[in-house]
């Protein structure tokens, strides 16, 4: 089955290490939704199946949209695709923007996923990042999802920043546990081109992250919460058994998507395809029935790397004869170099199946490019 992304590139303000596509005006929300609503219908045919099993609105901060415009895309979804109660159906939010009529809202259009990003309990955090909201917005927005129903929660949590020392990191964990979020996601705060962060730090108005320190951080994630019972699916993501996220699962298998709106990706199994990241140029594009996006047929040796990339951050990891069925080629030069791997400690193989030992999640991305295929 396949799934949507809608992408909002709207926030209140710039968190100071992110380089997603936004915009802190919102004057051009309501043509941007109306654009989002022509591409849905524009794109009718890119996904064969038409039951979808995941609709995602990501960011940006999708819960700025408004119960009216919430109602605009649902609709125009509704015109080309079906879904029914198992279709997850997922909402980026931030803290400070959930109130009670946010949260009916929600409910009132079927979402019944919410993805909130509270990255510290901690104000020191928080204001070092320049989130919009404080921490007891952080623990108050998650009880009060639950208390309005909502059970399929995820937040995101950062670790590695300057301001956090292990024993907040630490309280962080515990914080989340104690809430019973079924699902928790943590990244490792890197400092990415174009973003404050990067133009603070090469002022040295700020500190760069420290390796060592977030490699304690990481180490500490995971034996924390996979003692209380969470698996770890992929490198960044834990959840309770059962309770992973549908619409980044299939990403990780492959399986086809369909991205609508400014900076949004699509892929169909043999394409690629990206639209331009400029919300002005996106709008005009959309009222002349265009689509501004660009489009990258997969050679074999991308598809191998990709497979390769993903396959590995996750815990059913690369599979053989998946591996096998690329040629004999690619067969060949990966049973040339997953021997390093494997006797670095860094992968394990069960006869059928190669994955990352904990060792080797502290440099997925460069056991991952040390396997790719290189021309």
């Amino acid at each position: 089955m396949s799934g949507i992304y809608i992408h909002i590139p709207f926030c209140k303000q710039a968190c100071h290490y992110c380089n997603f596509h936004f915009s802190t005006s919102l004057q051009s929300k309501d043509a941007i939704v109306s654009a989002i609503c022509k591409e849905i219908l524009i794109q009718k045919n890119y996904l064969k199946e038409k039951s979808l099993s995941s609709i995602y609105f990501g960011g940006g901060t999708p819960s700025l949209l408004t119960d009216g415009e919430l109602g605009q895309i649902f609709s125009a979804i509704g015109q080309v695709y079906s879904w029914g109660d198992k279709t997850e159906i997922t909402i980026e939010a931030n803290p400070d923007d959930i109130t009670i009529e946010k949260l009916n809202s929600f409910k009132k259009w079927g979402i019944n996923r919410l993805s909130i990003g509270i990255q510290s309990f901690f104000d020191e955090d928080l204001q070092w990042m320049n989130r919009a909201h404080n921490a007891n917005e952080a623990q108050s927005c998650i009880k009060m999802a639950q208390d309005a129903g909502f059970d399929n929660i995820t937040i995101d949590l950062i670790y590695g920043s300057p301001t956090t020392t292990h024993e907040m990191w630490a309280k962080n964990i515990e914080d989340a546990l104690s809430l019973d979020i079924p699902h928790i996601s943590s990244y490792c705060l890197t400092v990415e081109e174009n973003t404050a962060l990067h133009h603070l730090v090469k002022k040295g108005k700020t500190s760069a992250p420290d390796s060592d320190k977030a490699s304690r951080q990481f180490t500490g994630l995971i034996d924390r919460l996979t003692a209380h019972g969470y698996d770890h699916y992929e490198i960044s993501n834990f959840a309770k058994p059962e309770r992973y996220a549908i619409h980044n699962t299939n990403y990780w298998k492959g399986a086809h998507y369909l991205g609508i709106g400014p900076s949004a990706h699509s892929y169909n199994g043999e394409t690629r395809s990206w639209n331009i990241a400029h919300n002005q140029k996106y709008i005009l594009a959309l009222q002349d029935d265009k689509i501004p996006s660009e489009t990258e047929i997969l050679a074999l040796d991308t598809r191998y790397n990709e497979y390769i990339m993903t396959g590995l951050r996750t815990m059913w990891g690369v599979d053989l004869d998946k591996i096998n069925a690329f040629g004999e080629s690619f067969s060949a030069y990966f049973m040339e170099n997953i021997g390093a791997e494997i006797k670095a400690g860094f992968v394990v193989f069960d006869g059928h199946t190669y994955r990352l030992t904990q060792a080797g999640k502290h440099f997925a991305d460069g056991i991952a490019s040390n396997l790719f295929w290189v021309v």
